[in-house]
This record gives C-alpha cells, structure tokens and sequence, in this order.
C-alpha cells in the first residue's frame, strides 16, 4: 500500500514537550463518482478558459490578479507577492494553549478533520504521553497554527491511537442563530401530542454507526453509468405516495403504531396555544 500523504508537518507543543507530528486528512470526496465535461458532438474533453466579461477575449495566466472590489467597477489590485508578504509566518507549531471538555464546542463552529500522528518512532512516546493525558482527563485542546496559509484554531482530541485535529470556523464566518429562528412562532406543546412525541423518540433510540448509512445519490449514479455501460435501461422507481393524515395529532398516532387515543395525566385540552411574541433564542 502506498503510505498516505501529509497535508502539513510541524510540531505538537504542550509546555516544553513536543514532538514532531503530521496531518492526514480524515474525510475525503475522491471516492465520489466524478465526471468530466464533454463536447457532446466531438466527444472531446472542453476545458474553461478565463475571459474577460467586457471585451470576451481570453486571458492569459500572467494577466490574472487578485482584485478587491472598492466600489461599482473600481478595484484594488493584490499581487501575489503582496499576499504572500501579508499573510502571517508559519512556525509550524501546534502548541495547546487551553484544555476544554471534548463536547465545548459547538459542532457548527466545526469545519474539516484530520488525522493527527507522529512522524517518526522516537516522537511516539512523547505523542502517546500528550494523547494519553488529554483521554485520562477527557478534555480536548485548543491550538492555532497557519495552515494552508491562514491562520487557524484547531480542536484536538483523543481517538483511539491518536488524534483527532479539527480545523474550527471563525466568529464571523458563522451566521448568528436568530437570523434564522428569530421568525419562528412559539406553540405549548403538551398532553397526548408530547407524550406521543417522547414515546417515538424512545422507541428509536440508538448508536451512531455511520456503516449505516449509505449515499443513495452515489449508488444510483453508479448503477445509471453501468446501465448505459451495459446498453440498457434503468427501471424507474415509484414515487412513494404521502399518507394523508387530517391533523397533527393523527400524525403523531400513525407515527407511534396506534390510531387510538393514548391516555394521559395531563390535560389535552387546548395542546397547541399561539402565542405571539417571537422566542427570544442566543446565537450560537
């Protein structure tokens, strides 16, 4: 097998141990079925070119730069030796600056995972020391290091033989909550309709096992490109046809496996109420 590729190497900090350690990256969409764009009468590959909008004629590489756009049409121009100088040096060191527990934080702030490994042999014991002692301590670390020529806060934890490094959104890059939810109505659920709503979510309890879980997108494309392999064509799949249902509440008793009115100590009186003042939710 051919030994997987670094993203990045430096070295992992904790006080004055360290050790030499590697990034791999964890998830990948090469195994995807990817396509190529194609001249369907020539059945040659096309290729993009970059083309000014104005006059539609093409541009050559070495007349492409960066532009910030200041106003309507008017731009700043960032010449690549410009952004190089700009951004901040790399000193590739992953040093942990603060320990948290392994759930603070917010999974939205999340960006991309990787793998978090020693390089050598004689890095092994130092690297087993700092793994063994975030997973004795259950917590994870936080650590900021210029990856991919940006500076990034990454969050480290334990995982079986080592880590887990996980690249985190900024602030900014992530769209406050009440952007979204602020509109939302609150409504008091109560009686039949919760006690319904519980007993499903208890009957469908269970572990995440993400072997589960199969890309259905992926494996019809996979079997319409065999097919037309094959010179033949795909059967078409049925559309599955909605269940009509005349409220919530018969909803919820088709959900739980009974058309029959459960009984409740609560009273079922009045179980969905509007009220009109929009909930008052924290941003993530």
């Amino acid at each position: 097998m051919v030994a997987p590729r670094a993203n990045w190497k430096g070295y992992l900090k904790v006080g004055e141990l360290s050790c030499p350690v590697a990034l791999y990256t964890a998830a990948s969409t090469s195994d995807r079925v990817s396509f190529h764009i194609i001249n369907r009468e020539t059945g040659n590959r096309v290729h993009r070119q970059m083309v000014d909008a104005d006059t539609g004629r093409q541009v050559e590489s070495e007349d492409i730069v960066k532009g910030y756009e200041v106003s309507s049409g008017q731009y700043v121009f960032l010449e690549p030796d410009e952004v190089k100088a700009a951004v901040p040096e790399s000193d590739k060191t992953l040093e942990l600056e603060t320990f948290i527990p392994c759930d603070g934080v917010d999974t939205i702030f999340i960006d991309r995972p990787y793998y978090l490994a020693p390089t050598d042999k004689p890095a092994a014991e130092v690297f087993e020391l700092i793994r063994k002692g975030l997973k004795e301590k259950n917590v994870a670390a936080l650590a900021r290091t210029v990856l991919f020529r940006r500076l990034r806060t990454v969050l480290i934890r334990p995982s079986d033989k080592g880590l887990i490094a996980s690249t985190l959104n900024y602030d900014y890059e992530v769209r406050p909550a009440k952007e979204i939810f602020s509109d939302i109505k609150t409504f008091k659920i109560e009686g039949e309709m919760l006690d319904l709503a519980e007993h499903i979510i208890d009957t469908k309890r269970g572990e995440f096992d993400p072997s589960e879980f199969d890309d259905r997108y992926e494996a019809a494309l996979a079997e319409l490109i065999k097919a037309k392999i094959e010179g033949r064509k795909l059967r078409k799949q049925p559309k599955p046809e909605p269940k009509k249902v005349s409220s919530l509440l018969d909803a919820l008793r088709q959900s739980a496996g009974s058309g029959k009115k459960t009984s409740s100590k609560k009273s079922a009186k009045k179980t969905v109420s509007r009220k009109t003042a929009a909930p008052q939710r924290k941003a993530s």
